[in-house]
C-alpha cells in the first residue's frame, strides 16, 4: 500500500468509508439519535460558523474524546450512534472517519467537500465569531 503523500491516504481512507453529498448529510440531520462532529480547529469555527448542533472535537482530541476509556471521553459519542464527521473540505473527516471505524464506531459517516461544499449549497450554518460549544 503506497500512497502519494496525505491525499493519497485520504483516497485511500474515501475508499473504505461513508461519503456523503451535502444533501445525503443534510438528510441524515433529520434522524434521531445523530451525532454531529465538527473536527475544524477553534479559529476555523469562528471565522467561517458551523453547522449548527454540531460538537466540536478537533481533529487531534477526537479518539481521546471519543473512546469511553479515556478522561478526556465526551458525552454524546458511543461507537453504536450514527456519528456524522465534517472539517472544512472533507480530508480530515475522511481520515477521521476511518479511525472511528477502528475504534469500534459501526455506523459512522463524513461531509464529502466539508463545510465548503455545505456553505456552497446553501446549507444552513451559525453565524461566525461567538458560536457557542
Amino acid at each position: 500500500m503506497t500512497t502519494a503523500g496525505v491525499m493519497g491516504l485520504v483516497a485511500e481512507a474515501k475508499e473504505t468509508i461513508e461519503n456523503l453529498s451535502p444533501q445525503q448529510f443534510a438528510q441524515e440531520l433529520e434522524r434521531e439519535d445523530v451525532v454531529i462532529v465538527d473536527l475544524r480547529e477553534r479559529d476555523e469555527l469562528d471565522q467561517q460558523g458551523a453547522i449548527p448542533e454540531a460538537i466540536h472535537a478537533p481533529r487531534g482530541m477526537l479518539e481521546f474524546y471519543a473512546d469511553s476509556s479515556t478522561p478526556y471521553h465526551r458525552p454524546g459519542f458511543a461507537p453504536e450512534r450514527r456519528t456524522l464527521l465534517y472539517c472544512a473540505s472533507g480530508g480530515r473527516s475522511a481520515l477521521a472517519c476511518q479511525t472511528l471505524k477502528e475504534l469500534g464506531y459501526s455506523n459512522v459517516a463524513h461531509l464529502d467537500g466539508g463545510f465548503k461544499a455545505w456553505v456552497a449549497e446553501g446549507h444552513r450554518a451559525t453565524e461566525p465569531a461567538g458560536t457557542d460549544r
